[in-house]
């Protein structure tokens, strides 16, 4: 991963938003390049935000690829700091997966991005999340991406999720990868497991986080649809 590293493409500011969830709020972050073709919400797991580099960093990427991102904190500051301590919402993947819900409403209730296609990223619990929402929500939601993902913990629904799933893992990672695999086979639905040789959990290796970026490129290219403008919209956040 480089972080120095800059695009041509031209690329809208990043807006701070804030989503109703029952009786919280969380917040998320938003970017649309022009000519978006369709919109990402990120999942994020235990322990990380949408200020994660490594995140923003895949989001940048999808930007790139016209693909408008919108990271979302699934849990507000104060379960966050909370969870740090007990653990008592990381593995609460119901919880999780209406704040995903949620997002995908909110998003349908935006004028500027309303239209767009969407796709869900799932990193590690978030993919669980992620998969749930999908079923959930079948008609807005068009792909999965999931990265070094805990499907197991949605293997109650995996049969019924029939969006379709890419599962990325690393080839070092094999404890994730057997559970991966197993999942692989209780989907409906288009599905491909992505290993990338190599690659540990994290995927720090050098190259590891360029391949996770390009297999979610390609994924949501295919299956978020045609191009809609959507970067040149006003906003009012």
């Amino acid at each position: 991963m480089d972080p120095s590293r800059h695009h041509d493409e031209p690329i809208t500011a990043t807006h701070a938003v804030q989503i109703p969830s029952g009786k919280a709020i969380i917040h998320a972050d938003l970017t649309i390049p022009l000519g978006a073709r369709g919109i990402v919400v990120f999942a994020h797991g235990s322990g990380s935000s949408r200020k994660s580099r490594r995140n923003q960093w895949v989001a940048s990427e999808l930007n790139w690829g016209r693909e408008a991102t919108l990271l979302v904190d699934l849990l507000t500051p104060e379960e966050a700091a909370l969870d740090e301590h007990t653990g008592d919402f990381r593995f609460d993947i119901q919880l999780l997966a209406r704040r995903v819900v949620d997002a995908i409403d909110w998003i349908a209730r935006e004028p500027a991005i309303r239209t767009l296609p969407l796709g869900l990223f799932g990193a590690s619990t978030g993919a669980a999340a992620a998969l749930f929402a999908a079923l959930r929500r079948p008609d807005r939601v068009k792909a999965v991406v999931s990265r070094g993902g805990r499907p197991d913990l949605a293997e109650s629904v995996l049969a019924l999720v029939e969006t379709p799933t890419l599962l990325i893992v690393g080839a070092n990672d094999r404890d994730v990868l057997a559970m991966n695999r197993h999942a692989l086979s209780l989907l409906h639905g288009e599905r491909r497991l992505e290993i990338i040789p190599g690659a540990s959990h994290l995927f720090e290796e050098p190259g590891a986080l360029e391949a996770v970026a390009s297999c979610a490129r390609a994924w949501f290219a295919e299956h978020l649809g045609k191009v809609i403008t959507a970067g040149t919209a006003s906003f009012g956040w």
